[in-house]
Formats: C-alpha cells, structure tokens, sequence
C-alpha cells in the first residue's frame, strides 16, 4: 500500500510540474507577444493618445485667433457637429458618395483577390514572378512613389472626365464600357437584370481595383497554402470535382481570410488618399476657422466607419468556419 501512494504521488507530481512547465511557457510566450507591440504601446501612449485627446477637445470649442498672437477657445457644445451636418451644404453629400463607392469597391476588390490568389496557387512556372508581379502597385503606392505619381501630369488628365480630346470629339480616357453594352449582354445571355450598372464600373476601375489588391492577394494564398493537401486528395478519390471542392473545401476553408480582407479593405477604402471624404474633410481644415470643424467631421467620419466594420464583422462572423487543430 505504502508503494501504491508513493507511486501515485509521484505520478501528481510529475503531473504539476508539467503544468507549471506548460504555465512558465504561455507566461514567456506572452511576454515575448508585449515586448513585441512595446514600441507601438509607448508610441500611441506618448504621441498619439494627446493628439486624439486634443482633436476631440477642440472639436466641441470654436477658436479665436488674437491679434497680437495666440487663441482663445469659446465652448459651442455640439454646434461644429451641427454646422457640419446641417450648415455644410457638402459634407452629407460627400460621405453619401463615399458610403456608396465602398459598396461597390470593397466586394470587386475581394473577388478579384481571390480569384488570382486561387490561380497564383496552381502550380505552374513562373509562380513566384506573377505573385511579385501583382503586388509591385502595393509597393509603387507607398512612400516617394506615390508623391511622384502624384505628380504625374498625364495621370491628372486621364483621371479627369473630359480626358485628353484626341481631336475627333472623343476622349481618350473614355470608359472601356457602359451599362448599356453590359445590359445587352446579360440579355442575350438570358441573366439577371440589376447588375448592369456595378458591372461596368467595375470593369472601369479595374486599373484601381488591381492596385487596391495586393495585399488582400498576400493573405488569401497564406489562407489557400495552409490548407491540408490530404483534404484535396481525398476529395479526389470520392471523384468530387473542382467546383464542387472549391465551394465546399476551399471556401469555407478560407472565409476567416475573406473576412480579414473585408475589415482590411473596408480600412484602406476609407483612409486612402484618394477618398472623397478625406479630400474634402482636408479642405475644410485650410479653411481660416475650419479646424475645429474639420475635427467634427473626422471624428462623425471615424464613428460611421466604426459602425460600418462592426456590421461587416458581425454579419460575416456567423457563416466563417475556424478549423479545429488537435493540441
């Protein structure tokens, strides 16, 4: 008997100690996790928490600048809100338009990022040149690239409406195609009607929607690569086909992808340079008194954009599939 408890002592031991082990490592690993975001942590807490502070502050008090040098700060509760949703003639419209352009940007961007990702996964030659190839615009749109693109007078013309006249009455920046020629073709094809106007936009912004790609491409092929190849050979020995494997092996494989991609683009839409309402909400800042208006409407800009990822996240939540891995 006396055996049996040592025996059984021995055995709890061995099974705390395994647990203390397994304790110290988590503690390690996420000690490891805060050194690591520690410069961001210090960053956000030193230099950007009072700048957001400041900004919101300011946002409720309307400035005077003095003669001599120096403002005063008036309080004026809720009215920079109230000037920019009732007094702006523009603001409302502006952020209309920018809500409705994400709807058609951010499911164009996602399809067609998977559609290449799924294609760039295929073995074939040359696959690490086409994936090189499809991110250049990610890097060509950051940093000094972009202020030279900025620049670029011939840019300018074609992104303007009346493009460059080529003396024959048309524009050489016209669209590849319009609604009409789209609506033709679904009704020749005998499919559905409603679509004809996203589709030619699309097709128009297609120079926009491939450099908007890149990296949304990136993490669909990590998605696509960390997927078992044991799943696929044996969907191929049940003699499922490629449709039917990609619909109900690969897609629900990688819906937590398509869900970060869709948080992802919805943030890049709304924080490019190129938006609409950061444009606008820029100018109001050059203004003599529009800071502290500006100051409303980017905070109102940032809370609907909030709203907007929280619906996108919580709607698309409910239908991703998270894999189980044996521990």
């Amino acid at each position: 008997m006396t055996s049996e408890v040592k025996l059984k002592n021995t055995v709890s031991n061995k099974g705390a100690s395994k647990k203390r082990r397994h304790a110290s490592l988590d503690k390690r690993k996420a000690r490891a996790g805060w050194l690591f975001v520690l410069p961001f942590v210090v960053g956000f807490l030193i230099i950007y928490l009072p700048v957001i502070f400041d900004s919101i502050r300011l946002s409720f008090f309307h400035i005077k600048v003095l003669p001599g040098g120096g403002y005063t700060l008036d309080p004026v509760g809720w009215g920079n809100y109230k000037e920019a949703l009732f007094v702006d003639p523009d603001y409302v419209q502006t952020l209309l338009t920018g809500i409705r352009q994400l709807i058609f940007d951010i499911p164009a961007i996602i399809m067609f990022s998977l559609f290449m990702a799924v294609l760039l996964n295929q073995k074939m030659a040359g696959r690490a040149v086409f994936r090189a190839i499809f991110f250049v615009p990610v890097i060509l749109a950051t940093g000094i690239m972009a202020s030279i693109d900025s620049q670029n007078i011939l840019s300018e013309y074609m992104e303007e409406e009346e493009g460059i006249n080529t003396g024959t009455g048309q524009s050489a920046a016209a669209e590849i195609v319009t609604a009409m020629d789209i609506s033709n073709l679904f009704r020749n094809m005998r499919f559905f009607s409603g679509m004809e106007e996203y589709v030619a936009t699309a097709i128009n912004n297609i120079y926009d929607i491939v450099n908007r790609s890149g990296v949304q491409m990136l993490i669909f092929l990590a998605g696509l690569q960390s997927i078992d190849p044991k799943i696929y050979e044996s969907c191929q020995i049940d003699g499922a086909t490629s449709w039917e494997t990609f619909w109900k092996i690969t897609f629900p494989m990688i819906s937590p992808m398509i869900l970060v991609n869709a948080v992802y683009t919805i943030i890049d839409s709304f924080t490019a340079g190129s938006n609409q309402v950061m444009q606008f909400i820029s100018r109001v800042y050059q203004r003599p008194d529009g800071n502290v208006v500006s100051a409303a409407m980017s905070w109102m800009y940032f809370l609907i954009v909030m709203l907007i990822i929280a619906a996108v996240a919580g709607l698309m939540s409910a239908y991703v599939f998270y894999q189980r891995r044996d521990t």
